[in-house]
């Protein structure tokens, strides 16, 4: 959506295609960067973005065996905004598209879903073949860009040479109500052999629980949902706390169904193009949700590929050497971002299924105190690697 909003501020024909009636998906991506509302404060936006309701954070902390620690401070970052703004992704959407529909060479196709590559004789890709309500059909395209995620469909049609890393993690998101007094912790609460993330979403928390790696159906359903709701209260004893009825926040779980498992995945394309297609976002690199990176991320490859996409689409022929560039200007800020979610996997893996308690480590309760520390991880996290601006050439 971001690409073809820059492409079609420039006067270039895009067509934007989504397999779903509407963008309602339930635990993607919300946390929007102060590197991505930058953005939108260059586009000249932002006051209207933000008129959307959403939650900010300006700092965040982690909760080990029971200790607070402030881990990020974005109140110094060079940015306009400087926080993280907690935005359901369907509201992010409707608002770019709102916007990039305003622009008389943007298209978006709803309910259309793309389903293989066309090639021609010199197997270049030249569009695509779509399932529509009313059959299928073929869109033309003097360039293909793949942004259908860790499962694209582009990538694995195209052919395209992944590179896995293992991952011992998964996730479990689910929602708890969020009273008046509760305390926020957007980086998580970890003690116990037990990791939880809770995202303060205004009226209610967006949780996110750690676990091993396939240990939901081998372990964790097996024992049932009262242990299951025994190891949150064990772990952030609040969500324990009876009301005036007698019910608990863990109450609220009574069925599996209200868990969705993630499974983490953390891989890159060795090679993000082929002549006539380009991926960008999680269909070139999937990222682990340690840190919401992975949209902010994906929203900066966009506006490098748009920036240099738009000089040659105006000559109707994209090289080779053109979509490496691309992949030349983001594969950095990709490695070195994920290098940090695998030492954080590292270290989350040697927690989980732990029962005892923990202790924060000595050098995260040496360096947290120091302002440098919590304003360097605020800028890693905030701003991402090689943040790219509108006006960058």
């Amino acid at each position: 959506m971001m690409l073809g909003f820059l492409l079609a501020r420039d006067g270039h024909h895009v067509t934007v295609l989504e397999k779903h009636k509407d963008f309602f998906r339930d635990f993607r991506g919300d946390t929007i960067h102060p590197s991505t509302l930058q953005l939108m404060h260059e586009f000249g936006l932002l006051g209207a973005f933000l008129a959307l309701p959403h939650q900010q954070i300006t700092g965040l902390s982690i909760a080990i065996g029971g200790h607070s620690i402030p881990m990020a401070d974005f109140s110094q970052l060079p940015t306009q905004a400087k926080f993280i703004a907690l935005m359901p992704q369907w509201d992010f959407l409707d608002f770019l598209a709102a916007q990039a529909t305003k622009l008389p060479t943007f298209r978006l196709l709803m309910e259309h879903e793309a389903t293989s590559l066309i090639e021609d004789h010199n197997h270049r890709v030249t569009g695509v073949h779509v399932n529509t309500p009313s059959g299928s059909v073929d869109i033309p395209a003097t360039l293909v860009v793949g942004c259908d995620g860790r499962h694209s469909i582009s990538r694995a049609s195209g052919r395209l040479p992944v590179q896995e890393t293992g991952v011992p993690i998964d996730i479990l998101w689910f929602r708890l109500s969020r009273g008046e007094g509760d305390p926020g912790n957007a980086l998580g609460n970890i003690n116990y052999g037990n990791f939880l993330i809770l995202i303060d979403r205004g009226d209610y928390f967006q949780c996110g629980f750690l676990i091993a790696k396939g240990s939901f159906t081998s372990h964790i359903q097996p024992a049932g949902l009262p242990a299951f709701r025994n190891s949150l209260t064990h772990l952030v004893p609040f969500l324990g706390a009876k009301d005036s009825n007698g019910k608990a926040r863990v109450d609220e779980i009574t069925d599996w169904s209200q868990l969705k498992l993630l499974s983490i995945q953390v891989n890159r394309l060795t090679r993000w193009h082929r002549p006539g297609l380009l991926c960008i976002g999680d269909a070139a690199h999937a990222m682990s949700p340690i840190g919401g990176i992975g949209i902010n991320l994906a929203i900066q490859d966009a506006v490098a590929a748009a920036r240099i996409l738009s000089p040659t689409l105006s000559t109707g022929i994209v090289t080779e050497l053109t979509l490496g560039h691309i992949q030349d200007r983001r594969e950095l800020p990709t490695r070195i971002t994920q290098a940090f979610q695998i030492t954080v996997h590292y270290f989350l893996n040697k927690t989980l299924g732990n029962p005892a308690p923990i202790k924060p480590p000595l050098l995260l309760r040496l360096l947290s105190p120091h302002p440098f520390f919590r304003h360097t991880l605020a800028r890693f996290i905030g701003m991402g690697i090689r943040p790219e601006h509108i006006e960058s050439h």
